[in-house]
């Protein structure tokens, strides 16, 4: 069976567009293998609008790679009863479908496309917005005024562009904070920081809160240029992730494996300590049985954990 998956024949899609199967050109939408994927995209864009319907009822389909071929067949046969549904997926949960939508819908050259296209602008996945703002050139679409060439610079992380609009930005720039990548985070807090603007030191501050180390170093320096007060930091910087070994788990697992609750708190002497107890327990177990060697290890193991435990407390957090 695993020799029949290298063995597999390549599906004949001309044969199948030959015979109008519009069923099996979809399913083979779903494969993990992208040339025959792309010729099956290729395939049902050549049978054109008669395999709108069908793919349009598999885009509900909860296979992820099915959804993305079928926004790909889509955007081929550029059918304009297709744009509503179109529409309707980018919103769908997954990033890289709510790209595809994005980019389908430019494809498509359907003004009617325009508005889910401008929402795009502002997802919370850099891929998504980028996708968005290639599609609003291909719909030929020119922003109406700096406000919404903000949205669409901030779609193409034209940075020195957004920067340069100054005060018209911040929004935009607000919501690129909220993308998972901290390197678009750290140059939108930068770029808050050029413009200056006092109506960004919420959003500075909250990002003094934020997992990456980098990004709340660049939201200190950033807020000071917006006019933030110093006394507001340390309060956001307060609520950040909090990076500290649990004493609990460094306690156990040296009561259970002496010397790996100090590997666990990055104590380079917990392996030796580990080993020592191996040679022991072995020595131990073979000169004075098993009832002994328990009554012995016991209270030790008890107070390894408890230092573990102990010096786990102490510890200071990770540096911010």
């Amino acid at each position: 069976m695993f020799l029949d998956r290298f063995s597999r024949k390549k599906p004949d899609t001309d044969l199948l567009v030959r015979k109008k199967d519009i069923r099996g050109l979809i399913s083979l939408l779903s494969s993990q293998n992208p040339e025959d994927q792309a010729s099956a995209v290729h395939a049902l864009g050549t049978i054109g609008p008669d395999a709108t319907g069908p793919l349009v009822l598999a885009l509900k389909k909860k296979n992820r790679n099915l959804r993305l071929g079928v926004i790909g067949a889509l955007a081929e046969i550029r059918d304009p009863t297709a744009v509503s549904s179109l529409v309707a997926t980018i919103h769908d949960t997954s990033s890289e479908v709510r790209w595809q939508a994005a980019i389908a819908l430019g494809e498509m050259g359907d003004p009617a496309a325009l508005p889910a296209v401008l929402g795009a602008l502002r997802d919370a996945d850099k891929y998504v917005r980028y996708g968005a703002a290639v599609s609003l050139v291909k719909l030929g679409h020119k922003p109406a005024d700096e406000a919404e060439w903000a949205w669409y610079f901030a779609g193409m992380q034209e940075w020195k562009k957004l920067a340069e609009i100054g005060t018209s930005a911040v929004i935009p720039l607000e919501n690129l904070l909220l993308d998972k990548d901290s390197e678009v985070r750290i140059r939108a807090v930068k770029t808050l920081g050029e413009i200056g603007d006092r109506r960004a030191g919420p959003a500075l501050i909250r990002s003094l809160g934020d997992e990456n180390r980098q990004v709340r170093w660049e939201a200190v320096l950033a807020s000071q240029k917006c006019g933030v007060d110093p006394l507001y930091l340390p309060r956001g910087l307060s609520r950040r992730p909090r990076l500290k070994k649990n004493p609990l788990i460094a306690g156990l697992l040296n009561f259970l494996l002496p010397g790996l609750g100090y590997g666990y708190l990055g104590k380079w002497w917990g392996v030796m300590i580990f080993q020592v107890d191996i040679t022991f327990t072995v020595w131990l177990y073979k000169f004075s049985g098993e009832g002994n060697t328990y009554s012995v290890l016991f209270p030790i193991y008890l107070l390894l954990g408890l230092h573990a435990w102990y010096i786990t407390n102490q510890m200071p957090e990770d540096p911010p």
